[in-house]
């Protein structure tokens, strides 16, 4: 009899959750995005609770007008590398930019935080949306939406093949002989691309998991190519289960197209939760939370989604203005969507821009309801499971007490963990050692 399938959760780390101006909330923790203390408790709770895995979102760019918790937030591979002393079985995921980092570093530091958690961690990749980023690296401009896709493909190839550096029992250790490893199980890349030049090998053994699990976050067509190509699981967010079912169904097929098994990835929608004695009750917490924010603070927010334009300039009660490509070369996905939905419903700029800064929860009511909704979206084949944020400082904890047992009550979610690495829990398959596969290869040519 064949295992039932299982939803899937992520937990996302980003201040004190809920909008822009959430750690203005009564409940809130102010300086969560640099309190360890509370990320760690954060940690536990989603790990007692059986999460698949932690994410830490990351940007390389801010100005005075970025949401508060961005201005002063800790790196990802840095936090990420605390909890992993603190927690056991819980997955690690950290944004990093393959734009802005080499892929030596990048594949060293992964590796290392999979060593040190014991075959957790994750990379969620990505390519640098804000154009400003580049001021930041010594850099003239920004490279172009496609061109950014590009060089990440060949930075993934660099990065698998560098984890591919060592196999699995190359080190030895032998006291007495004095041999520390086996140089047969020793690869060297020696890659030279278009974008790239490295020769290898990695000075970090390989992967407890095999290599780290590759996040792809977004939903464009350029990024639903590179997911297929590459990744091991997806961040992304549609509006409605027919929408979202497309596109799992899409990157599928793209999947197989590419050689790969439809089973060989898992797509995440990335969703936020408020949970309420009612439906009613709910609204309110939803209604407390968005009046922080002011109309100022929205636009400033909207505008980070379009190269930090200024929507200032704009009347505020009229329909929402036309801006062109606008957002092309930065949140494509997002941008196109927030234009989408501004013209489909007729939303005025001061509508379009409050609904961004605090968006409306995908998930609002009893925990009776949000159950309800998870349930409907897995069962119905529109996600393989969420990455949740909470839609108020405190709903995560709500969503943790309520919501969880329901969905193990139902048999939808574990009660326990199937095994102690990211990958094994995920249920994907550990990857085969290019360069041991294509020795045995070329040695089953030899002696046939």
């Amino acid at each position: 009899m064949s295992k039932k399938r299982q939803l899937r959760l992520g937990a996302i780390i980003q201040g004190p959750s809920g909008n822009m101006s959430a750690w203005r909330h009564p409940d809130a923790v102010a300086d969560a995005s640099i309190n360890v203390e509370f990320v760690q408790a954060l940690a536990k709770k989603a790990e007692q609770a059986k999460f698949d895995f932690l994410f830490v979102a990351d940007g390389l760019y801010i100005t005075e007008q970025s949401i508060p918790h961005f201005l002063n937030r800790f790196e990802p591979i840095t936090l990420l590398s605390a909890l992993s002393l603190v927690t056991k079985k819980i997955g690690l995921v950290g944004t990093l930019s393959t734009s802005y980092s080499e892929p030596f570093t990048v594949a060293r530091q992964f590796a290392s935080l999979d060593h040190l958690s014991g075959g957790r961690a994750g990379w969620n990749v990505v390519t640098s949306p804000l154009e400003g980023s580049a001021k930041n690296f010594s850099r003239d401009k920004h490279p172009e939406h496609d061109e950014r896709y590009r060089i990440a493909s060949e930075y993934l190839q660099v990065t698998k093949g560098l984890w591919d550096s060592w196999e699995k029992d190359a080190f030895v250790r032998n006291k007495e002989s004095g041999q520390f490893f086996d140089r047969d199980k020793l690869h060297t890349l020696n890659h030279h691309g278009k974008y790239y030049s490295v020769q290898g090998p990695l000075n970090v053994g390989r992967s407890p998991q095999g290599r780290p699990i590759v996040f792809q976050a977004g939903a464009s067509e350029q990024g639903k190519a590179f997911a297929a190509e590459a990744a091991d699981a997806i961040y992304t967010r549609q509006e409605t289960p027919e929408l979202a079912r497309e596109f799992l169904q899409d990157v599928k097929r793209q999947l197989v197209e590419k050689g790969r098994d439809a089973d060989d990835i898992r797509v995440f929608q990335g969703t936020s939760v408020i949970i309420g004695d009612s439906v009613e009750d709910a609204e309110g917490k939803y209604q407390q939370t968005a009046q922080l924010v002011t109309v100022d603070k929205a636009l400033e927010y909207l505008g980070r989604y379009f190269e930090h334009y200024d929507f200032s300039q704009h009347e505020l009660d009229a329909p929402f203005p036309e801006i062109g490509d606008l957002g092309q070369n930065s949140f494509r996905s997002t941008t196109d969507e927030i234009k989408r939905n501004a013209k489909a419903r007729g939303l005025t700029l001061r509508q379009a821009a409050l609904e961004a800064a605090t968006p409306r929860p995908s998930f609002l009511g009893t925990a009776q309801d949000v159950a309800d909704g998870f349930e409907h979206w897995f069962t119905s084949g529109a996600t393989d499971g969420f990455i949740v944020r909470g839609g108020t400082p405190t709903a995560f904890d709500d969503f943790i007490e309520q919501v969880i047992p329901i969905l193990q009550q139902r048999g939808l979610y574990r009660t326990e963990y199937e095994g102690n690495t990211l990958r094994e829990n995920l249920g994907l398959r550990e990857p085969e050692n290019q360069f041991a596969r294509n020795q045995a290869k070329t040695q089953e040519k030899v002696t046939a």
